[in-house]
């Protein structure tokens, strides 16, 4: 599943709690026993610093995100279990994985997107056997699509949304799709419109 809204691909700051702060609230993922859920990921250097210093095995209480992007969730805090620790990432410099129930958080020192299956297992992650993998990205790129056996777009808030009637656009012609459903179906034969250079005019302009 993606996060698409905070896509730091596409110019999204990639440091939204939005969509991590609705997972980490549902009930079906607060134990451990609950479905494997893996979250790529949210960066927090003082997080991963207080991580990294705790070490593999320890429980932590840290704080993350929303330093760049605060205007649909506030950072968030997090108590769980250090599940690894990594260095030397080319994007992320360092990352580590926070197990919060049965969430694996993924926090980094910088923002980074997961395109790979070695991004996950490079982290002691098995994304082929959890039950549900959230990546902040636009499409699922060739190595996700292979492994998943489903795949959702979640229109979630932030830099890059993609729900366009959220986004409030006004100066539009009208009806126009998605922001009238229920407009008549529309005269999708081929035309010849004016060269670049000409004024457009009539239904054109």
């Amino acid at each position: 599943m993606s996060d698409t809204g905070d896509n730091p691909t596409a110019g999204g700051a990639g440091d939204v709690t939005w969509g991590l702060e609705r997972v980490l609230a549902r009930p079906e993922f607060k134990e451990t026993s609950g479905p494997t859920v893996i979250y790529a990921s949210v960066p927090g250097p003082d997080a991963v610093e207080a991580a990294e210093k705790a070490g593999v095995g320890a429980a932590v209480t840290v704080t993350a995100g929303a330093a760049v992007d605060n205007r649909h969730a506030g950072p968030l805090t997090m108590t769980g279990v250090v599940h690894a620790v990594r260095h030397g990432d080319r994007d992320a410099e360092t990352e580590v994985v926070l197990r919060v129930g049965s969430v694996h958080v993924i926090i980094t020192r910088l923002r980074k997107p997961y395109h790979h299956e070695h991004d996950f297992t490079a982290l002691a992650l098995d994304p082929r056997g959890a039950d549900i993998v959230l990546v902040k990205i636009g499409y699922l790129e060739p190595e996700l699509f292979d492994m998943s056996v489903g795949w959702k777009l979640a229109l979630t808030p932030g830099g890059v949304d993609q729900d366009l009637v959220r986004l409030g656009h006004r100066r539009i012609r009208r009806p126009l799709f998605p922001f009238d459903p229920d407009m008549a179906a529309p005269d999708l034969t081929a035309r010849i419109i004016p060269p670049s250079n000409t004024p457009l005019t009539g239904g054109d302009e």
